[in-house]
């Protein structure tokens, strides 16, 4: 399955999951959701997966994981908190980075409208930008 269309599934998931729960639960409630949504649309999955960091040949065992990797594809970390903040992104676009994924999305449930608490971040590697970490919005206010 080609990368937006995975992306398209999963936001629609996420978006069944708000249009059932609304804002307000806790972040593992909403993760629990939505797998089951996932289950649901056939789409497969991984919880918790734990993202190494390693430091000049050191690993280090500090426990970071990712809440949901979607295809093996798509990285979604969920949140449930009043405003998304540059660190929910900056902490994104780094488990990309030490991940080596290309695409992550931020789920933010306690809002309104589900449209309003979506992040589609990527992780550009153009040798011209010297790696660099580039975020790009899909929908609600800039940060």
């Amino acid at each position: 399955m080609e990368i937006n269309q995975v992306t398209n599934k999963i936001i629609g998931a996420a978006i069944e999951v708000h249009r059932e729960l609304g804002p307000g639960l806790l972040e593992n409630i909403y993760e629990l959701c939505l797998c089951r949504e996932f289950e649901i649309c056939r789409l497969s999955f991984q919880r918790q997966v734990e993202i190494p960091v390693v430091y000049k040949g050191l690993s280090l065992d500090y426990g970071y994981r990712a809440d949901l990797i979607v295809e093996n594809k798509v990285l979604v970390e969920i949140k449930s908190v009043a405003e998304l903040l540059p660190i929910h992104e900056a902490q994104v676009l780094t488990y990309l980075k030490m991940g080596d994924w290309k695409l992550g999305l931020i789920f933010n449930f306690i809002v309104r409208l589900m449209k309003n608490g979506i992040r589609r971040l990527v992780y550009d590697l153009d040798e011209k930008e010297n790696n660099s970490l580039r975020p790009l919005r899909l929908s609600g206010k800039s940060t």
